[in-house]
C-alpha cells in the first residue's frame, strides 16, 4: 500500500502541470481548426493503411496504422473532461470520437466496395478473425492499456511509451473490420468488431479516467462545477462496461468450449487412426458440432469397435467425419497413347 501511495505522490498533478496536459489533449483555442485538420488527415491515412492491411492480412501494416492513428487522443480527452468536471469539454471530445468512428467505418466500407481488387475471406484472414470474437481477455488488455495510456499522457517524460499503448489497444483496425463486414454483408463479423471497439473505448474511459482521478487531475484543475454530472457520467460508463461484459463472457465461454472440443476430438482421431493408412487432415469445431476430415488408403477402422476409454473423449460432442481415400491418377492412362 505504501508503494502505491508513493507512486501516486510522486506523479500527482500540480496546477502547473494542468495547462500543458490540457493543450496536449483538447482541440481548443486559435489552433483548434488546424489541430482538427491534422487529426482528420492522420486518421484518414491510418484508416487507409489499416483497411488495406486487414484486407491483405498483413500484421505489420496493421501495426503501422495503429501507431499513427490519433483516435486515442480525443477518447482520453473525453475521460479527462469527465474527471475535471467539464462536461462541455467532454462532450466536444466525445463528438470528435463519434465523427472519427463514422469516418473510419465509411472509409473502410468505401475501399472494400470500390477499391479492393482482392477477395475478402472472413474464415482464413487472421486480421479479420482475430477481431470479430472479442473475449474477456481483450477486456483485461484494454483496461490495462487505458490505464497505461492515461499515465503516459499525464507525464511528459514517459510519453515515448504511447506507441506501445497504441499497439496494445486496437481502435482503428476493428472499425475497419466493421466497414469491411458491412461492405460484404457480414453482419455478424461487423457487430463482433464493433463490440471489440466499444470494449476498448469504454476501457479507456473507465481505466484512463480512474488513473487521472487517482493522480489528482480534478483537484489540480481550476474546474469546480459539474461534480454530480461527472459522477453520473462515470456511473454510465460503468454500466456500459457491465453491458459489454455479457457478450464478452458469452464469447469467452463459446471459445473455451470449441477449444475443448477440438482438443478432445484431435486426441480421439489420432488414437482412432493409429496404425492405419489414414491421417488427420482437418478439424473444425463449432459449438458442439466437430467436423473431421481424414484421408489415406486401406480400410478405415469402424467406430463401433472403439473401446470405452476412447469413446469417452468425445462424450457430448456431435462428430461429422469425412473420409477421403487417396487416389493416384496417371496420365496418359495405361493402354492409351
Amino acid at each position: 500500500m505504501n508503494l502505491l501511495s508513493n507512486i501516486v505522490a510522486d506523479n500527482r498533478f500540480t496546477p502547473d502541470d494542468v495547462p500543458a496536459f490540457e493543450d496536449k489533449l483538447f482541440f481548443e483555442g486559435d489552433a483548434r481548426r488546424i489541430r482538427l485538420e491534422r487529426f482528420a488527415v492522420l486518421l484518414f491515412l491510418a484508416t487507409v493503411i489499416a483497411a488495406y492491411g486487414v484486407l491483405g492480412d498483413s500484421t505489420a501494416t496493421v501495426i503501422g496504422a495503429m501507431i499513427i492513428a490519433p483516435l486515442m487522443t480525443p477518447i482520453m480527452a473525453t475521460a479527462a473532461g469527465l474527471v475535471m468536471g467539464n462536461m462541455a469539454r467532454a462532450g466536444r471530445s466525445f463528438l470528435t470520437v463519434v465523427c472519427g468512428v463514422m469516418g473510419v467505418v465509411f472509409t473502410a466500407w468505401f475501399i472494400t466496395s470500390f477499391l479492393n481488387p482482392t477477395i475478402v475471406s472472413f474464415i482464413s484472414n487472421s486480421a479479420i478473425t482475430g477481431r470479430i470474437s472479442p473475449s474477456l481477455t481483450d477486456l483485461m488488455v484494454a483496461l490495462a492499456s487505458g490505464a497505461a495510456g492515461a499515465f503516459a499522457m499525464s507525464r511528459s517524460d514517459v510519453a515515448d511509451t504511447l506507441p506501445g499503448v497504441a499497439i496494445s489497444i486496437s481502435l482503428v483496425p476493428p472499425l475497419c473490420v466493421v466497414g469491411i463486414g458491412l461492405s460484404e454483408g457480414e453482419w455478424s463479423a461487423a457487430s463482433g468488431a464493433m463490440l471489440l471497439f466499444l470494449t476498448n473505448f469504454l476501457s479507456i474511459l473507465l481505466a484512463g479516467g480512474g488513473v487521472l482521478a487517482l493522480l489528482g487531475l480534478s483537484a489540480a484543475s481550476t474546474e469546480t462545477l459539474g461534480t454530480r454530472a461527472r459522477r453520473r457520467a462515470f456511473a454510465s460508463i460503468a454500466v456500459g462496461m457491465l453491458i459489454v461484459i455479457i457478450p464478452l463472457a458469452a464469447t469467452t465461454y463459446a471459445v473455451a468450449n470449441e477449444t475443448r472440443a477440438e482438443i478432445q476430438t484431435q486426441q480421439f482421431a489420432l488414437r482412432w487412426l493409429e496404425d492405419t493408412g489414414y491421417r488427420l487432415n482437418r478439424l473444425d469445431a463449432d459449438g458442439q458440432l466437430v467436423k473431421v476430415l481424414v484421408s489415406g488408403t486401406g480400410d478405415v477402422p469402424p467406430l463401433s469397435d472403439l473401446p470405452d476409454g476412447l469413446r469417452e473423449l468425445v462424450v457430448g460432442l456431435d462428430l461429422d467425419i469425412s473420409v477421403v481415400p487417396n487416389q493416384v491418377l496417371r496420365y496418359p492412362e495405361e493402354g492409351t497413347e
